[in-house]
C-alpha cells in the first residue's frame, strides 16, 4: 500500500505547476497568408460602374461550411464581365454547367473569379484592368434571383472578399459633380 502513495505523490508532483516551469515554450506556428492584407488592386468592376451588391461575402466558420465565398453583382444577360486588374487568365471554361474565368492578379498571389460568365478569353491570355473576359450568361440556376455576376477572390484555396481589391475611390466613389469655381482670376 505504501508504494502505491508514493507512486501516487511523484505522480501529483509531476503534474504540478512547478514541474512545468522549464518546459520548452511551444515552436509559433508560422502567420497564415490568408491574414495577409488584400492590395486594393483593382481598378474597375467587374460589371457596370457601381453595381448594387445584391449579396455580400459570408466567410464560412470551417473550410467546408455554409457560406457565401464572394459577392454578387446585379448584371444584365450579355453585360462585359471585365478583369478588375492586370494579369493572367488561369481558367477560362465550364464548372457545373456555368462559365466560368479565373483570372490570377499580376505581382499578387491572389486570384478573382467571375461566374456565370461566357467566356471570351483562353487560359494564359493576358489582361489588363478593364478588359472584358466574358459576357454574362443568363441565370441557370437559383443561384441569384435574377440574372447576377458572382464575383470571387482567393489566395490560394483561402476564399477573401473580393470587395477589399476596390480602393476607396471606387468603392465609395458617386456621381461626378462639377462645383464653381470662385475667387480665382481669370488668366489674361
Amino acid at each position: 500500500m505504501l508504494w502505491v502513495v508514493l507512486t501516487l505523490g511523484s505522480v501529483l508532483a509531476a503534474l504540478s505547476p512547478a514541474a512545468w516551469a522549464d518546459a520548452p515554450e511551444p515552436v509559433p506556428r508560422p502567420p497564415s497568408d490568408a491574414g495577409a492584407p488584400v492590395p486594393k488592386a483593382a481598378r474597375t468592376w467587374p460589371v457596370g460602374t457601381r453595381p448594387a451588391v445584391l449579396r455580400g461575402w459570408e466567410p464560412p466558420a470551417s473550410v467546408y461550411g455554409p457560406g457565401h465565398r464572394g459577392v454578387d453583382l446585379d448584371a444584365k444577360a450579355g453585360a462585359p464581365v471585365r478583369a478588375v486588374a492586370p494579369g493572367r487568365v488561369s481558367y477560362a471554361g465550364r464548372v457545373a454547367g456555368r462559365g466560368v474565368v479565373a483570372v490570377e492578379l499580376a505581382g499578387t498571389d491572389l486570384r478573382t473569379t467571375y461566374e456565370p460568365v461566357a467566356p471570351s478569353v483562353k487560359k494564359g491570355a493576358e489582361v489588363g484592368a478593364g478588359d472584358v473576359v466574358g459576357t454574362v450568361e443568363p441565370a441557370a440556376g437559383a443561384h441569384c434571383a435574377r440574372t447576377c455576376v458572382h464575383w470571387g477572390l482567393l489566395r490560394g484555396k483561402t476564399y477573401l472578399d473580393p470587395l477589399e481589391l476596390l480602393p476607396p475611390w471606387l468603392l465609395d466613389r458617386g456621381p461626378s459633380r462639377l462645383l464653381p469655381v470662385l475667387g480665382v482670376p481669370v488668366p489674361p
